[in-house]
């Protein structure tokens, strides 16, 4: 908790222990009255000052200034205890919004780690650090081992293994060799690398990452609040009203006296007082918010749970949102051995590495490893690994390793990575290549996600698109596994915000857009996005920072419960809204005709409060929805 927040709850707790005693403790008049003023300046100080600055600076009628002008129009009255409680009322409403709503998002601080902070550049074959913005198109520089791409460029000498997880949100490393184009951002993992930079800093992948980011919240609309825009006129029609009231009937009515319609109007001043809305309308989303929570949702402010209410399409990033962002071996294809000897004989290939694509093949295996039996392991960077096993020279990589080893006819597999195995043997002098298979790894899709996609079109979501940086061939299977209406594959980070933009600007004009995602190349549609949802158990925290909520348990099911609490949560503030204005008009009618006495004045402001306050609290009670879940059976490794 925040300090703001605790010297509030102590001054709410020091005010109404002051307003008890005196109400009740039996003291003379003076007394009770320092009681009931220190309580009351306890918890509206604030509210007073904040009423006269604005008024100083010409912003007159606000909640604020409301509230002031009714209380000690109350105090003016000699009704202490009204005035009192209302302004203590008005301090926990204060106290419910700022738990309700958190007004910023915070800085993206991972994301600025992609900034590189130098370049290696080659001049007259020497070697100088400089600043990225130095370096001009057409300069080669170097890439060493565990350093991120500064600029973009064409690889003209090298090959390496690339950590390309900061740009497309896959955590399979890319490799690269002599001739590709390589984008700033990335890590280089394994081999030196020469670049020659295609683009100045200014206009480098980096670069835009960080200025999407940067502007990419100012495209939102600002919603205010709602009590705020009421006020703005709500409160200059009541106080204009009080004034006439209190002059009007004396000037223009014989026998009337000023005193009387004075203290009508005060009384119709209390009555008007937006209590119940400025309490129960931040309660009813306080309560929402707290009902998202203990689903292991959080939402980052009331404004997103009303946007959530009415959508009409979604958008999903792939790896880490929709599959699991770990790989598994798929399918194990033997030629010439046993599938089981083919999967040990990978599993001992790659015992000595931690690529990610090397666990998957080990945990497959699920034996323990002799590693007495593997000697001369070699790493043949970009293309795989060699190492002499139970004295036979295994070859396990990608396609241009087989290549290389003069095997070109290789069965293909566009909806998984494969790694190859090969042999060298040497029968009678001659040295022979034996291709033996390959082993499939793909990444798995959560259990959830066809339920995901199934709750959201029972929710009213026409559409459901998936944007992914993986190619289109996993994209396809991913999306027909679970349903999806749309998807986008082999895209970059501007190529899903142009996207996003695309399907955004063909929204309806009520229908909002989600986009759900989990990786720092998110991050920027995930501010564009109408409303930005990130998973925030594996998601990285610059798109936990940038989203408006966050899914804390990276269950996409939860999507379509987050939207059920948020209608539920809608219908309960325009519930409280539509019953306190509608009593409020009654009792301000009375109270301008003489027919209202204070303590129905109080009514109409605390009295209604109290009741809105208890409507509101059902949506702290929301109730977690069950949300259909066709969780598919754990896939055998299909073995040929």
């Amino acid at each position: 908790m925040q300090k703001k927040q605790k010297i509030k709850l102590i001054r709410m707790v020091l005010s109404g222990f002051l307003f008890i005693l005196g109400a009740t403790l039996p003291l003379p008049a003076l007394g009770s009255l320092i009681l009931l003023m220190a309580s009351y300046l306890i918890a509206g100080y604030d509210t007073l000052w904040t009423a006269i600055v604005n008024i100083c600076h010409g912003q007159v009628f606000d909640e604020n200034f409301l509230m002031a002008l009714a209380t000690i129009g109350a105090i003016g009255l000699r009704d202490y205890k009204e005035a009192v409680f209302v302004m203590l009322f008005y301090l926990v409403g204060t106290i419910f919004e700022e738990y309700a709503v958190n007004k910023s998002r915070g800085s993206i601080s991972e994301l600025m780690d992609l900034r590189p902070d130098y370049a290696n550049l080659l001049r007259d074959g020497k070697e100088q650090q400089v600043d990225p913005y130095e370096v001009a198109i057409g300069d080669i520089i170097l890439i060493k081992p565990g350093e991120r791409v500064p600029l973009d460029g064409t690889v003209i000498e090298g090959c390496s293994t690339l950590d390309t997880s900061a740009l497309t949100g896959e955590s399979l490393p890319q490799d690269v060799e002599t001739g590709q184009a390589i984008f700033s951002g990335c890590v280089n993992l394994s081999g030196v690398l020469k670049l020659e930079v295609s683009s100045e800093f200014d206009d480098s992948t980096v670069a835009k990452i960080l200025d999407m980011v940067e502007n990419a919240g100012s495209k939102k609309a600002k919603v205010e609040k709602f009590i705020t825009k009421f006020a703005r006129y709500y409160t200059p029609v009541v106080v204009i009203v009080a004034v006439l009231l209190a002059v009007l009937p004396p000037l223009l009515v014989s026998g009337q006296n000023f005193s009387e319609w004075i203290s009508r109007a005060l009384t119709f001043l209390v009555i008007s007082c937006p209590c119940a809305l400025v309490i129960s309308v931040p309660l009813a989303f306080f309560g929402g918010v707290g009902g998202a929570s203990k689903s292991g949702i959080l939402v980052k402010g009331s404004n997103y749970l009303e946007a959530l209410a009415n959508v009409d399409t979604v958008i999903f990033d792939k790896t880490g949102t929709l599959t699991t962002g770990t790989f598994k071996v798929s399918q194990v294809q033997a030629e010439t051995r046993s599938s089981k000897e083919l999967l040990e004989l990978a599993a001992y290939v790659e015992s000595y590495s931690d690529h990610p694509i090397s666990l998957s093949i080990k945990e497959a295996f699920g034996n323990p490893l002799d590693k007495s039996r593997v000697s001369d392991t070699e790493e043949i960077a970009g293309k795989g690994i060699k190492a002499v096993i139970d004295g036979q020279t295994v070859y396990a990589g990608n396609s241009r390793l087989m290549q290389d080893l003069g095997l070109e006819s290789l069965p293909a597999n566009e909806a998984a990575t494969l790694v190859h195995l090969a042999v060298k043997q040497q029968p009678s002098g001659a040295v022979n290549t034996e291709y033996l298979g390959y082993v499939a790894i793909t990444d798995t899709v959560k259990a959830d996600a066809a339920g995901a996609i199934k709750g959201l079109k029972q929710e009213g979501v026409s559409t459901t698109v998936m944007l992914t940086g993986d190619r289109k061939a996993v994209a396809e299977k991913v999306a027909q596994e679970i349903g999806l209406d749309e998807f986008h594959g082999e895209l970059l980070p501007g190529d899903k915000v142009a996207l996003a933009e695309q399907i955004i600007g063909a929204k309806t004009s009520k229908g909002n857009v989600i986009f759900v995602g989990d990786g720092i190349n998110d991050a920027p549609v995930l501010a564009r996005a109408d409303i930005g949802v990130a998973m925030g158990g594996l998601g990285s925290q610059a798109a936990i920072e940038a989203a408006d909520i966050v899914i804390m348990d990276d269950q996409p099911s939860k999507l379509s419960m987050i939207m059920k609490i948020a209608r539920r949560t809608l219908s309960i503030s325009k519930q409280n809204v539509i019953f306190a204005l509608g009593i409020k008009a009654i009792v301000l009618t009375l109270g301008a005709l003489g027919m209202a006495s204070m303590w129905a004045a109080v009514f109409a402001d605390v009295g209604v409060a109290v009741i809105c306050i208890l409507n509101s609290m059902r949506a702290l009670s929301t109730k977690k929805t069950a949300v259909s879940v066709f969780a598919p059976e754990e896939k055998q490794i299909r073995v040929a």
